[in-house]
């Protein structure tokens, strides 16, 4: 499986962003996926998840009521729209999708597959 993150770029705090993933492979290897972000000097934290269905969907709570992630199965894609966005949304975006249909949405560790990362800048 291949994840290709894409989207992202510089906003002013208010303002919305879209950073999207795509998997080619054997997509069919996976059932959750997610989004994290790292911030420089920082560790890399969740943002937001969603079940292979995409009717369940998880989000951290410095990004719930603003971020909303999406999937679409028949495309192989996943979406996370960002909107009114903060100077501390600054970071590089990874998008990962795990084969474990258990766990702990928001372990990195339970996701086996990364992309390779979309810088997000907001400026204040």
């Amino acid at each position: 499986v291949q994840l290709q993150s894409s989207g992202g770029g510089l906003v002013q705090a208010g303002g919305s962003l879209r950073v999207s993933c795509s998997a080619s492979g054997r997509t069919f290897n996976i059932y959750k996926m997610a989004w994290f972000r790292q911030a420089p000097g920082k560790e890399r934290d969740f943002v937001a998840a969603i079940r292979g269905s995409g009717d369940s969907t998880y989000y951290s709570d410095s990004v719930k009521g603003r971020f909303t992630i999406s999937r679409d199965n028949a495309k192989n894609t996943m979406d996370l729209q960002m909107n009114s966005l903060k100077p501390e949304d600054t970071a590089v975006y990874y998008c990962a999708g795990s084969s474990r249909r258990f766990g702990t949405y928001s372990d990195r560790s339970e996701y086996d597959y990364w992309g390779q990362g979309t810088q997000v800048t907001v400026s204040s």
